[in-house]
């Protein structure tokens, strides 16, 4: 009997396909554009306050995407690959060539799309290709594209900046490539399991996620400042380029420092583990208030900014699994649009304060906004009891 061999590759080069699509949608588009928005202020005259509307309209158009995947991720995940590379991909394109604030700005908030409509459709794209004794970890592994795609763009600045206009090209070019890269390694068969299928809901859902949902909504609302003005601020306190450009790069280190902490999280309880989380978004937005002059003291803040927003995105998590196990993924992709909801909130909130009273108004409001969203979420359910049967929730969302 002859055996049929294959040289297509495994499971695994999907897998780092898909991360690396996750790095560009989300870590060098989605959330770079606080990182170059310095030198596009100086180049193309965005002030302060359109420059938080932009950051506003990139978070809706997030959540419009993510409600799109949430609804269609099941039947046509090839078709969301495709649209997601597409939006983030051309807008980085057209960001690089832009004339005016305006373009810019559409350009930007269209770019954001990308990663909404990639998170959803990987999840499915991954399922259906990888053993499932393997998912889990391949979701894992996937959901981690975040943080090394801070740490890139982070570098890619320190070659390039101030020239943003090049960086953003290079991005597109990368986005295009895992696109691709994506698209001809999944081997599903196009098939739709009952089980994947997903349902909004219902009202009961809302009334036992009531604290969790106002959470969400205020970490969102305190985390838009950083994300959106943090490097502006440390320029306008006088650090150099490489200074601000490395503690963006702290911000993806902390974000990756996460996986080193999720044993000691896991065992505190998505409450706490909520509390501390966001207490550390809290703390870091306040320091960086306090000391943007100070380049130890803004690393650090930034680093620790960068591990409680990611702690705090699977704390999310891990509390809707442990509320309503059974639509844990349907919960997760709408807490998460709640947390981009509050993000656009944030960004306009942010502008406004950067406009008037300066950058640190606008971190000191944030910071207490997020420590109000640690003080809402109260104890919440503790640590999962050794008994009983493990569940594994969440590895089908991304850091948003």
């Amino acid at each position: 009997m002859k055996r049929s061999f294959s040289f297509r590759p495994g499971p695994g080069a999907l897998v780092v396909a898909s991360t690396g699509l996750i790095a560009a949608t989300y870590g060098l588009v989605r959330l770079a554009y606080g990182l170059v928005l310095p030198d596009v202020q100086r180049d193309l005259g965005l002030d302060a306050g359109a420059a938080g509307l932009v950051g506003t309209a990139s978070s809706l158009v997030y959540v419009a995407a993510a409600l799109v995947g949430l609804v269609l991720a099941h039947r046509r995940p090839r078709s969301l690959v495709t649209a997601a590379g597409a939006t983030a991909g051309l807008g980085a394109a057209v960001m690089s060539l832009a004339a005016d604030p305006g373009v810019f700005g559409v350009a930007a908030a269209v770019s954001s799309a990308g990663a909404g409509l990639a998170s959803p459709a990987l999840v499915r794209v991954v399922a259906r290709n990888v053993r499932p004794g393997g998912v889990d970890r391949a979701q894992t592994t996937v959901n981690a594209g975040t943080g090394p795609g801070l740490v890139l763009a982070g570098l890619l600045a320190l070659a390039l900046l101030p020239d943003w206009r090049r960086a953003w090209l290079v991005v597109a070019v990368a986005t295009a490539l895992v696109t691709v890269a994506v698209l001809l390694l999944d081997r599903g068969d196009g098939t739709t399991p009952a089980r994947a299928r997903t349902t909004l809901p219902p009202p009961s859902w809302f009334a036992a996620h009531a604290r969790v949902v106002v959470a969400a909504l205020l970490l969102g609302t305190g985390s838009a400042a950083v994300w959106t003005y943090g490097r502006a601020a440390l320029v306008e306190a006088g650090a150099s380029t490489t200074v601000s450009v490395v503690a963006w790069v702290a911000l993806g280190a902390g974000g990756l420092a996460v996986i080193g902490t999720s044993g000691w999280l896991t065992a505190l309880g998505p409450g706490r583990a909520w509390g501390v989380s966001a207490l550390a978004v809290a703390a870091a937005s306040a320091a960086l208030a306090a000391v943007p002059g100070s380049t130890p003291g803004a690393l650090a803040a930034c680093a620790v900014f960068g591990w409680g927003y990611t702690a705090a995105t699977g704390a999310l998590i891990a509390w809707t699994g442990r509320l309503d196990p059974d639509r844990a993924p349907a919960g997760t992709s709408l807490l998460f649009v709640l947390l981009v909801l509050g993000q656009a909130a944030g960004a306009a909130l942010a502008g406004a304060l950067v406009a008037g009273p300066g950058y640190a108004a606008a971190l000191l409001v944030a910071g207490a906004v997020a420590l109000a969203a640690a003080a809402v979420a109260g104890r919440g359910p503790g640590p999962a009891a050794r008994t009983g049967r493990p569940r594994t929730v969440g590895a089908e969302h991304r850091t948003v």
